[in-house]
């Protein structure tokens, strides 16, 4: 091939792009990311624990793991397996049914206040506070009822009290909900006293004291009768139902499903195969009738190493326990960080057969196997919440390699960061925690998203109402105004079809504004390939949409209405990217919900043509009034500016008038608009009323001045003006020649009353005028 130029040169090619690159929480560093297969990602996010409401600790979670699988889906284009597991059997579920079973049977029979229940609820009481409230009781024996037993309560909870003031450094973060729950039951048995020993007894009282001693009440009954409850299915109905309502929480949220679904309890002999395994290879050990991981073999055994995730939390108690669950027992343990992968079910337990005796699934172990089972002996990627590093990751991680005989079971932990309330972490206690349902009735699933994305996903966020208000409804009303104004550009173009004038509209403006598209989308895949890093996404966006908005502006009716749909379109992709998106995906934006919260259909294409004809023929009545000039011409206009601002408005329908006379119709939410307009109103009054309170301030000021001009110059330096005996003498026009002793006025005190008395003459005349004017 020959080229005309001889000093041809072919073009330089455009140099890669980013590499992307996670934070791995493995590594606690960014790498780059590299799935084992290609473009196929093996991924496995830990699921929830199903035995209560989902609250906004799981909305951050699994919304934000939505965020980074949509990106790196419909972004990058990579294909993911996405296994997520329900678990459906855990300590948490067991006393959550068996308490909530006795509860209700115990609430159920209190048919009337008797001395028996009475004595039953202060003998839990007592049992909660001391256990959960305070060491520095008064007594270990409870006293009679009576007198003794309220100096008793009493004082024990002010032992509570002071006991935790004097010890706030190690303050318990539970103590505010315990302290609450036993206060609450004292109050309640005070008050039951009281109508007891006036004879009051009827069942709506007895329903009182035990609703207000629940909370006592479910623990001491537990203890007491939890080894009789023995119907496997209070578990597996309660897990159902928060299964249940866990998934319409994430639907409302948008959150994508997973490609595959694992319950704990559809893969008992998984679990039981997989521990035999475990300890075949020498790293499990039973305990008359439980199976514990051996963690000091699996430490010094060349090629592992336990807690990778986090080695310093290794010895730490707290946490080691709380993994284990609150029915575990450490009888028999090797060490303290041995953790249990098949737990001896005790009389109250649901259990299944195993060569070791009817147990259940330790909780850590049920990760480890469903998601071998599914994605097998390598994951690319394992995500979930950061509280669940240790010990949950960990020791799910040594139990795979245990298993498997490996030492990279997981090559990309990707952990969502914590998440605090108003700079305080989510707690009952606290009382600042909130469900998912209670947080969707203030705030659209799309804010919440967005709330998210204007945060780092590893790094941990402070949820406030000011983060709402502020940066997410800023962020939101910019792009749904863009998208408005692009969309009446665009329609109002179509609308004229204007017949070519042998001018292009592509000019220096133009092309500047597409580098700045490209340079915006150049910034955004760099962000996306910076672990994710949506905050600086998002900005790129707001900032490319600021920057088209001045162009709109500076070129009015001379803009490429093709470069500015260019621009939207590339937006909304992308806010639609990352779960943003609302309605059919191929509508410029990101989308609208109708009032009643669902999808509608394309308002633009059902209502626009009308209102085009409706918009045309007020341009023609504006502008022919405009041109008459009369009085019936303001009344048209008049006419107009109540079709514009009244009329159209509760429809969704904005109509901006612009210089050529033409206004430019759009389709808003109505509430949006209406919003708008009251703003509007309400700063015109606010500006009228400022106007008013000067022009009255100016009115006084004026009275005021009128008012000293009622005194004749004549007048002014004699009595009752000034004081008896300031001046002694006077000439014909009033002015002071003496003063009270009889001595000359000096040149200085002359020329000042001269002045003063020229002034009162000039002020006198305009009283005059004005006395005159108003008669």
């Amino acid at each position: 091939m020959t080229h005309e130029h001889a000093n041809w040169e072919p073009p330089l090619r455009r140099t890669a792009g980013p590499v992307l690159k996670v934070y791995n929480t493995l590594t606690r560093t960014k790498n780059d990311f590299i799935p084992r297969d290609g473009r196929r990602i093996k991924w496995y996010n830990c699921g929830p624990t199903v035995y209560d409401a989902a609250h906004m600790g799981h909305a951050r979670n699994y919304v934000t793991q939505d965020i980074l699988r949509r990106i790196l889906s419909d972004y990058f284009g990579y294909d993911i397996h996405f296994v997520m597991n329900i678990t459906d059997i855990d300590d948490k579920i067991i006393l959550r049914a068996r308490q909530s079973y006795l509860f209700n049977n115990f609430r159920s029979e209190a048919t009337s206040l008797t001395q028996g229940l009475l004595d039953e609820v202060r003998t839990s009481w007592y049992s909660y506070v001391r256990s959960k409230v305070s060491k520095g009781l008064p007594s270990e024996e409870v006293p009679p009822f009576g007198s003794e037993w309220q100096a008793w309560g009493e004082l024990s909870i002010k032992a509570a009290n002071k006991a935790w003031k004097n010890d706030a450094l190690k303050r318990d973060e539970k103590f505010d909900m315990h302290f609450t729950a036993a206060s609450r039951a004292y109050g309640a048995i005070q008050v039951a006293s009281n109508y007891l020993k006036a004879g009051q007894t009827d069942t709506e009282l007895a329903k009182r004291l035990v609703d207000d001693s629940a909370d006592i009440l479910a623990l001491s009954l537990d203890k007491k009768n939890g080894a009789s409850v023995t119907d496997p299915s209070l578990s597996r109905s309660l897990a159902r139902f928060w299964e249940a309502n866990f998934f319409k929480d994430m639907a409302r949220l948008h959150v994508k499903e997973p490609d595959t679904l694992t319950r704990v309890t559809e893969y008992v002999p998984e679990i039981v195969a997989f521990v035999e395994r475990i300890i075949q290879n020498g790293y499990a050990y039973e305990v008359a009738g439980s199976v514990y991981f051996d963690t000091n073999k699996f430490d010094t055994t060349e090629n592992h190493t336990y807690a990778k995730l986090e080695p310093w939390s290794k010895g730490n108690k707290e946490l080691l326990e709380e993994g284990e669950g609150a029915l575990s027992s450490s009888t028999g343990r090797r060490s303290a960080a041995d953790f249990a992968l098949w737990k001896a079910s005790k009389p109250g337990e649901p259990f299944w057969p195993s060569p070791w005796g009817q147990g259940r699934p330790g909780w850590h172990i049920e990760c480890s196997v469903m998601a071998s089972a599914i994605l097998g002996d390598n994951i690319d990627i394992h995500s979930g919440g950061i509280d669940l590093a240790f010990p949950h990751h960990d020791n799910e991680i040594a139990q795979a390699e245990a298993y498997h005989e490996c030492n990279a079971w997981v090559n990309y932990f990707l952990h969502t960061g914590h998440l605090h309330i108003e700079g305080l972490k989510m707690s009952k206690s606290l009382k600042n925690f909130i469900t998912i349902d209670e947080m969707l009735q203030k705030h659209s699933a799309r804010q919440l998203r967005l709330a998210f994305l204007t945060q780092l996903w590893s790094s941990k966020m402070d949820f406030s109402e000011s983060l709402m208000t502020g940066e997410v409804r800023n962020v939101e009303t910019t792009m749904n105004n863009f998208f408005t104004l692009a969309k009446a550009l665009i329609s109002q173009a179509q609308s004229e079809q204007a017949a070519p004038d042998g001018n292009h509209r592509h000019h220096g403006p133009e092309r500047a504004l597409t580098d700045e598209l490209y340079q915006a989308q150049d910034r955004f895949r760099e962000a996306l390939c910076d672990s994710f890093d949506t905050p600086s996404a998002v900005n790129v966006l707001r900032d490319l949409v600021s920057r088209t908005n001045v162009y709109i502006t500076s070129r009015a009716n001379e803009l490429d209405v093709r470069v500015v749909e260019s621009i939207a379109r590339w937006v909304g992709s992308m806010l639609r990217m990352f779960g943003l998106g609302e309605g059919d995906p191929s509508e410029l934006g990101w989308g609208q919900l109708s009032q009643d919260g669902t999808t509608s259909v394309n308002r633009e294409e059902a209502v626009m043509p009308y209102l085009r004809v409706l918009s045309s023929f007020r341009d023609g009545i504006r502008q022919l009034a405009i041109s008459k000039g009369d009085g019936a011409a303001k009344e048209i206009l008049a006419l107009c500016d109540k079709l514009r601002d009244s009329d159209l408005v509760p429809l969704g329908v904005a109509l901006d008038d612009q210089e050529d006379g033409k206004a430019l119709v759009k389709l808003v939410d109505p509430a949006e608009l209406i919003r708008t307009r009251e703003e509007k109103r309400a700063q015109v009054e606010a500006k009228a009323a400022k106007k008013a309170a000067g022009q009255e301030l100016e009115r006084q000021k004026k009275l005021q001045k009128l008012e000293r001009g009622s005194v004749p110059p004549e007048q002014l330096f004699k009595p009752p003006n000034i004081p008896e005996g300031v001046y002694g003498s006077w000439d014909d026009r009033g002015l002071p020649l003496t003063d009270g002793e009889g001595k000359e006025l000096s040149k200085n005190q002359t020329k000042k009353v001269q002045k003063e008395w020229a002034t009162q003459k000039k002020l006198h005349e305009e009283y005059l005028a004005w006395k005159k004017e108003v008669q």
